[in-house]
């Protein structure tokens, strides 16, 4: 598609629909535009015919689209075509990192928690051998949805016309000058990168450490930065030469969570009614202000008065002695009812409820297809135990969501080695949507002699199964019915998959 004829309300592939020009760049235009099937907003690069380097960002893009990990952007269509070529990825909504440290610093451990999260995710890129290059505070965003994402891995890298020998060197000081400017609000590198920061001060030709910058900066956050990059403040310490490297020094900060939301407000609590059973008032207790009454007026003072007040007030306090006896009696009766079992319509008391001691159990993970071939990603099975929220497991990719009507299920099967009790079950379906589930438990790796103890529909982050009493079983199986979506197509996935019995 010609440039001229690129313009708000093209409709690319019959479904992107471009609504509003976000920048233009060296034959390259991003559009903020509607994916017209799902109804969302997508991001949308546009190229000149001329663009010089159309085959490399689409290559790029194609290898992003494979990555996993939902803290990078994820790529949905890339198309190579003579005039019709564009990228399609995710629209993200949320504070860029630069915005967040515009009015100066975050708290260290809030910024070092961002910046290992991004860490982890480039790990997972460069296990694909695609590096980022372009880390800037616009890069890192803090969603809408309270989550860490990374824009622009590869594809900018290649809009930018930029390349290295060495892209794990290149991102982990990338990595570095990330957490610099969020420890001191300040940028440690080119003024035309730093989003409006402040450039970092300098002393004797190199830029200071975050201590010399801002008060109250960790030690050991000084030092992570200086062995990122700041190799001549290392003081003898071994660089950081990975992002891997650098999310495992940072892999005791905790991570980042949702903003705090308001205090509610307190709830205005309404009279209780009574109830009575055996004598016992099981009314809460109340403190009812009398509305204000209207005094009689006081009656003139006539003879024999005395005599009068004298009977009225002793009226009044024989009243009081009765009914502090009557109040005495029922409290009485009260106590001694205390030790007698509760019937009929009395209140029982709450059991109270007994912590039970868990473990994690390790497991040994496969793809689980006897409807089918038999292997289904069993090569990938083990991220789901490795305990890295990094990798996953994933089924094959299908066409529709009931498995391309081929078969009416896959999963991924754990073995425990052993019957025990499954108490608990935690399963992270990572960044899919919609879908359907069952988690069965059992002592054959037979899908009919696994019991279904659990069903999970809207397969998205983290779904939890706890028993009370629970069942036994030398097996646990994730059995999808139902594909979640991915990219355009169907899959199932696990990233991470957790079960605990009882000690």
């Amino acid at each position: 598609m010609s440039s001229p004829t690129v313009e708000p309300g093209t409709k690319l592939a019959e479904r992107f629909r471009l609504e509003d020009r976000v920048y233009e760049s060296g034959g390259a235009t991003l559009w903020k535009a509607i994916d017209e099937v799902l109804a969302r907003p997508v991001a949308v690069h546009t190229f000149d015919p001329d663009f010089p380097r159309l085959n490399e960002v689409v290559t790029a893009a194609r290898v992003a689209s494979r990555l996993t990990d939902p803290r990078l952007t994820q790529v949905f269509d890339a198309t190579e075509d003579d005039g019709h070529s564009y990228v399609v990825s995710e629209w993200v909504s949320g504070e860029t990192f630069g915005d967040m440290i515009a009015g100066g610093p975050l708290d260290p451990e809030r910024a070092a928690a961002m910046v290992a999260e991004a860490a982890e995710a480039l790990a997972h890129a460069h296990e694909a051998n695609l590096s980022h290059l372009c880390l800037t505070p616009e890069h890192l965003v803090w969603t809408a949805g309270s989550t860490v994402k990374l824009l622009g891995l590869g594809v900018d890298a290649v809009l930018n016309d930029v390349t290295s020998d060495d892209g794990a060197r290149e991102d982990v000081e990338g990595l570095g000058r990330l957490l610099y400017a969020g420890l001191t609000g300040h940028w440690p590198g080119e003024e035309h990168d730093s989003g409006g920061l402040p450039v970092a001060p300098m002393d004797d030709g190199h830029f200071c450490t975050p201590r010399q910058v801002t008060a109250g900066v960790p030690g050991y956050l000084d030092t992570i930065v200086c062995r990122a990059m700041l190799p001549e403040t290392r003081r003898g310490a071994d660089p950081l030469t990975t992002p891997a490297e650098l999310a495992e020094a940072l892999a005791s900060v905790s991570r980042p969570s949702p903003l705090p939301m308001p205090t509610p407000m307190p709830m205005t609590v309404l009279p209780v009614a009574s109830s009575r059973s055996e004598g016992i008032d099981t009314a809460a207790p109340q403190h009812h202000t009398p509305p204000p009454q209207h005094q009689p007026r006081p009656m003139p003072r006539q003879a024999g008065g005395g005599m009068l007040n004298k009977v009225a007030m002793t009226v009044v306090v024989l009243l009081v002695m009765v009914a502090v006896g009557l109040g005495a009696w029922t409290l009485g009766r009260s106590i001694g009812n205390a030790g007698t079992p509760v019937t009929g319509e009395q209140i029982a008391t709450p059991t109270p409820t007994v912590a039970v001691a868990t473990r994690e159990v390790k497991a040994t993970a496969t793809g689980f297809d006897p409807l089918g071939d038999q292997e289904e990603g069993s090569r990938w099975a083990s991220a789901a135990v490795d305990g890295k929220e990094s990798t996953d497991w994933h089924s094959e990719t299908y066409d529709s969501a009931d498995f391309g009507r081929l078969k009416n299920g896959v999963g991924l099967l754990l073995d425990m080695g052993e019957s025990i009790p499954v108490k608990q079950v935690s399963i992270d379906f990572g960044g899919t949507s919609g879908g359907a589930a069952e988690l069965r438990i059992g002592d054959s790796a037979d899908l009919d002699a696994l019991t279904a103890v659990e069903k999970f529909n809207g397969l998205s982050g983290k779904k939890t199964y706890s028993a009370e009493n629970p069942p036994k079983g030398r097996y646990v199986l994730v059995w999808f019915t139902k594909l979640p979506s991915y990219q355009g197509k169907f899959r199932g996935q696990i990233q991470e998959i957790k079960v605990l019995t009882i000690k």
